[in-house]
């Protein structure tokens, strides 16, 4: 087998030569690329769900942060909804046949607005003129008219009742409120209560049967006199309503026909004739006669008066919308999205009526789009339940907020329910999106189309070329100082150091944004008019001192040998194993030492990790693999009996992962065959069970974390990091490694097979089994198998002896 060859400084990283780009700046970039070429996955699902109305046929846009998954979705819906129509305005009024459940009204936009001024308008001018109508002329002249037929009656009647009153011997005593009282005279004398009482107790009965029978000839003429009064009544009334109609048709019937006419709405029509009833019902109200104080209702609301009654909710206002209206809810709590009914105390009670009934997102976003958050939604569980109900019966109803607190419950109003026509996008991950598929039972239902956005696309000329454009986009929108094409090229290369791929770019572009902005303000503190390369590679290096503390003190710890971790001489058992930390935002790679030992007895290879629970499962299943690797290699003619433990030294957190188990396997043989390894060599990759390296993820950082440790130690030459080859495309390290790389101090080995790696770490052939079982004289498998054999002959007699 042919040892492979070290990378070349060009194979270790991508590079956008400055001179493809086509322009001197960004000022004279193009502009004829799309801005969303970028995502045709996420465009073709959206177009889709835009233009099918059908219930059921929302949105999940699906993605990881930093992808400008919101940005995205506002360039595709804002120019959309500039062309669709503007939803009507949303009013809600007083219900006169039922005041608990106000009705909604429905207006196109703007005339809400102009309803609502026209109407408090007209009605402050009815207010004004009512008063002033009963004062004049002709209306007191009737009215005086109506009074002298009354009175003329009255005094009739009171006449004839006293007339016959004297002449059964009785004084009539009329009072103010109608009660009738008679008054026996004796000698022409009237009696009072105390004389009638001193009188003879056959007397007194005999004045009494006469009263009694006077009374039953004056209920008559009261019920002419009760009559009159209630014609007096009536005509008033009829005269009062005779005003209040020539006012209401002087000023409420213009506005009626306009807005009738302009708005043909039978709900509206249906309002005005129920107000202007009311009116007619209530003149008392308009001429400045003190109301009564409201009383509560079993409804928690307070009986209105006239004014409250005939104003205008306006709950949803469009006049200033162009298009359908896109909102995005950012705090939707119960009341924020689902709308809500507010209360006032009044007389030490918590009272409502049509007025404070306040809109949601929901409501406010009807004819067009709701755009909500996942993580921000799903923080208020009334709210997510609030909107599955709403979009399931596709009606939003204003409901009492159920805050979940054991209080006594109210009836309170019930506004009349909104038909709904909107499209909701939910943002989010995709492993939100699978618990929701999973657990509940409405979302694939409501939820039919998934938007899903990928996290990075094809380095090609189109793929660049909608880089370029990306780029330009933000220096315009951020209003940035323009970019050369030197530092065009390097954003681009950095969209490949982002994803770690030479063939890829990186679709997070609110990351490339942050350094854009960064190195525009380095510019700027530098006194440039213009970004270029040397500025952008400032920017860089300026953001990776200030991110990277955690990784230079556990560098200081290396200096110190408090963390041991060989970068030259030779050790048997060991190996150099290599990881990636976080710390926030900031990856970094850190090399590990990995040993092994192995001796005689039954128990097989422990994992200290596992044993210490420091170990994740997918570990542990690299640790199986290693195992029936060596089942495969060395269990052809006999059986594998030892003892030995795999460790990760000097590890105190847990280790997750299959990235070492190469490593962990070199360790393992190199202790079987007392064989030792070059400690100047790191190594990372995965082991399948026939041998195979398969690819590892954060390559690039690890090999820079071992780069680092060695260059602060001394280059000696001999250093290097052996990678899968699968691993090939996805290096994109920073110019120190390559540098060196190309001084021939520094060197990365891909490799294919454990063997491989095995003879860059032992110096030795790992060698070949023959027919008999047996592998080549003097190979490293040869050793191994020899031991295997010694261990296993050892642990056999030291069973038989017991």
């Amino acid at each position: 087998m042919s040892s492979p060859k070290p990378l070349t400084s060009a194979k270790l990283r991508t590079r956008l030569d400055p001179a493809r780009i086509p322009c001197e700046d960004s000022r004279t970039l193009s502009k004829s690329a799309s801005r969303n070429t970028a995502q045709p996955r996420a465009m073709q699902a959206l177009e889709m769900a835009l233009h099918i109305r059908d219930i059921g046929y929302n949105i999940y846009l699906a993605g990881e942060p930093n992808l400008g998954r919101t940005y995205m979705l506002m360039n595709v819906l804002t120019p959309r909804a500039r062309k669709m129509p503007v939803p009507p305005d949303q009013l809600y009024v007083h219900n006169f046949a039922d005041r608990d459940h106000p009705s909604l009204i429905l207006l196109p936009a703007g005339r809400g607005r102009k309803l609502k001024n026209d109407l408090a308008q007209t009605l402050n001018r009815i207010r004004k003129e009512i008063p002033s109508r009963f004062e004049k002329d002709a209306y007191v002249k009737k009215r005086n008219e109506l009074l002298e037929r009354f009175q003329d009656v009255r005094d009739k009647l009171l006449k004839e009742m006293d007339s016959v009153a004297i002449d059964k011997g009785f004084n009539l005593d009329l009072d103010e409120e109608g009660s009738l009282t008679l008054y026996p005279l004796i000698e022409g004398k009237r009696l009072s209560e105390e004389e009638f009482e001193k009188l003879d107790e056959g007397l007194r009965k005999t004045l009494k049967r006469k009263s009694d029978a006077l009374l039953n000839v004056m209920t008559g003429l009261m019920r002419q006199l009760s009559k009159a009064e209630q014609g007096l009544s009536a005509g008033e009334r009829s005269l009062n309503k005779k005003v209040m109609n020539e006012v209401l048709d002087t000023h409420l019937n213009p506005l009626v026909e306009e807005f009738n006419t302009a708005c043909d709405c039978t709900a509206l029509s249906d309002f005005f004739e129920d107000m202007r009833a009311d009116m007619l019902e209530n003149i008392d109200s308009f001429v400045g006669k003190p109301e009564p104080a409201p009383q509560l209702d079993a409804a928690g609301a307070a009986h209105d008066d006239a004014a409250s009654r005939y104003e205008i909710n306006l709950f949803v206002d469009n006049a200033e919308l162009k298009g359908a209206p896109i909102i995005l809810d950012d705090h939707p709590t119960p009341a924020n999205l689902l709308g809500c009914i507010e209360r006032e105390a009044e007389m030490g009670a918590l009272v409502t009526d049509f007025t404070l009934v306040k809109a949601g997102a929901l409501q406010k976003a009807n004819g067009g789009f709701l755009v909500l958050h996942m993580e921000d939604i799903l923080q208020h569980p009334v709210a997510w339940e609030g909107l599955m109900r709403a979009l399931r019966s596709r009606r939003a109803r204003i409901e009492d907020v159920d805050d979940g607190a054991d209080t006594t419950k109210t009836k309170g109003i019930e506004p009349e329910p909104l038909d709904l026509t909107l499209k909701v996008i939910l943002i989010g991950d995709e492993e939100m999106y699978e618990q929701l598929m999973a657990h509940d039972d409405r979302f694939p239902k409501l939820f039919k189309i998934k938007a899903h956005m990928a996290e990075s696309m094809r380095r090609d000329a189109g793929g660049v070329k909608t880089y370029l454009q990306h780029i330009r986009q933000i220096i315009e929108e951020a209003g940035l100082p323009p970019f050369t094409r030197e530092a065009m090229a390097g954003i681009v290369d950095y969209g490949s150091r982002l994803i770690e791929d030479q063939k890829k770019l990186s679709l997070k572009y609110p990351l490339v944004r942050e350094i854009m902005l960064e190195a525009a303000a380095l510019a700027s503190m530098n006194g440039q008019e213009i970004v270029d390369g040397a500025t952008l590679h400032e920017a860089l290096v300026a953001r990776h001192y200030r991110n990277n503390l955690y990784e230079e003190l556990f560098m200081e710890e290396y200096d110190r040998e408090l963390i041991k971790v060989a970068t030259s001489g030779h050790a048997v058992g060991h190996v150099t194993g290599l990881s990636v930390s976080m710390y926030g935002d900031f990856e970094f790679g850190l090399p590990h030492s990995i040993s092994c030992t192995v001796g005689v007895g039954t128990g097989g290879i422990i994992d200290l990790e596992r044993e210490a629970q420091l170990g994740g499962p997918i570990h542990t299943k690299a640790m199986m693999i290693l195992k029936s690797y060596l089942l495969s290699q060395f269990a052809y003619n006999k059986p594998l009996i030892l003892s030995g433990s795999l460790c990760f030294e000097q590890n105190y957190v847990g280790v997750e992962g299959d990235s070492a188990s190469g490593a962990e396997l070199a360790a393992l043989l190199s202790a079987l065959a007392e064989v030792p390894i070059d400690m100047s060599l790191a190594f990372t990759g995965a082991v399948s069970q026939s041998g195979a390296i398969m690819a590892v993820g954060g390559v690039t950082r690890k090999i820079e974390g071992f780069f680092d440790l060695c260059v602060r130690r001394g280059l000696t030459g001999k250093q290097g990091v052996i990678i899968p080859h699968d691993n090939k495309d996805h290096l994109m390290l920073k110019y120190e490694v390559l540098k060196e790389v190309d001084a021939g101090n520094f060197a990365i080995y891909p490799v294919k097979h454990i063997t491989e790696a095995l003879e860059f770490l032992t110096g030795l052939k790992a060698g070949n089994r023959r027919k008999d079982g047996s592998f080549t004289p003097g190979s490293l498998y040869h050793l191994v198998d020899k031991r295997l054999a010694t261990l296993g002959k050892l642990a056999t007699k030291a069973l038989r002896s017991r």
